[in-house]
């Protein structure tokens, strides 16, 4: 082999090796969220030079979000606990006249307080609601996020908490991983809820990966493969397989999907592909003309209230 070759191939397997390494330590730090108090963590104005450098070779330092939300008497905190220990947390709030349960459950780097405005309107048409901080969010123990594969057990343990306090009428609610979790969840565990409302759930760990990079600024491939590859080996699981477009084939309940049009994470055909495998053929799919990925009942409140009041009547 030429000399030049050999200089090539080497050159090659270094910079293949060097940003699976980089990638590694990005993929860590995107499922991992840190306690708070554990990290200094810095605003944009107040990072050097090395602090840029530092995160763009090894990740972002993340601490889990803060409940901000002020509780009542009205709110009444329960604990649940995973397989492995965990304690989580979640706030259950009792309606007037109850027509039944909604649990709600949040996204990525997010918390139960993120979704109080939803409970809040929920609260508002009868309904009580759960709202559950996942593990390694909000109050809940642990600090890794698997992206919806493990955190179906929680989603499991809050419908068993609301089933075994009798309810018969259980909605269950989800926005982005909280939504696509959902999904898994109903078909790994065979969950019975008489409704689900799902909102900009991503079809597959990859497209959510690349949509993460897409905001970035960030190619695609192969970081979009490698990144996924790693989130999934570092914690003992297949990513590649976690396709909650796949497993929507499960949910046999009326479903109200929703998705803002100018999403830069989840695309339409995302979305189109998940609601034409949901076999029930009660359901809608409903575009918000303003929303990105983001709150729609924020954004488009008086839309939001009116297409979820009617589709839970």
């Amino acid at each position: 082999m030429p000399r030049l070759l050999k200089i090539l191939l080497r050159s090659i397997i270094i910079i293949f090796v060097l940003l699976n390494v980089i990638v590694a330590f990005h993929a860590y730090k995107f499922t991992h969220f840190y306690n708070n108090g554990e990290i200094t963590v810095k605003k944009k104005e107040e990072k050097t030079g090395w602090d840029n450098a530092k995160e763009m070779f090894f990740g972002i330092n993340a601490e889990k979000k803060r409940n901000d939300v002020t509780t009542d008497s009205t709110f009444k905190t329960v604990y649940l606990q995973t397989k492995d220990s965990l304690k989580l947390e979640a706030w259950y709030i009792a309606a007037d006249s109850s027509k039944g349960t909604v649990l709600l459950f949040h996204g990525h780097g997010g918390n139960k307080s993120g979704v109080i405005k939803e409970a809040e309107s929920f609260n508002k048409m009868g309904y009580n609601t759960l709202l559950l901080d996942f593990r390694a969010h909000g109050n809940s123990e642990g600090n890794t996020c698997t992206i919806g594969f493990n955190e179906t057990e929680d989603i499991k343990l809050a419908y068993d908490h609301i089933k075994n306090k009798g309810e018969k009428n259980i909605v269950l609610w989800g926005i982005s991983m909280g939504a696509s979790t959902i999904a898994k969840a109903v078909k790994d565990y065979q969950l019975e809820p008489q409704k689900v409302i799902l909102e900009m759930p991503f079809g597959t760990i990859k497209g959510a990966v690349r949509g993460r990079l897409k905001i970035m600024g960030l190619p695609a491939e192969p970081i979009g493969t490698l990144l996924t590859f790693w989130g999934g080996t570092e914690h003992g699981f297949w990513a590649f397989g976690m396709k909650p477009q796949e497993f929507a084939s499960a949910i046999k309940c009326p479903v109200l999907l929703q998705w803002g049009k100018n999403d830069p994470r989840v695309s339409q055909s995302e979305e189109e592909i998940l609601f034409k495998n949901i076999s029930n053929t009660n359901k809608k799919f409903v575009i918000y003309e303003t929303a990105g990925h983001e709150s729609l009942c924020k954004k488009e409140t008086a839309k939001w209230e009116a297409e979820v009041a009617a589709f839970l009547k």
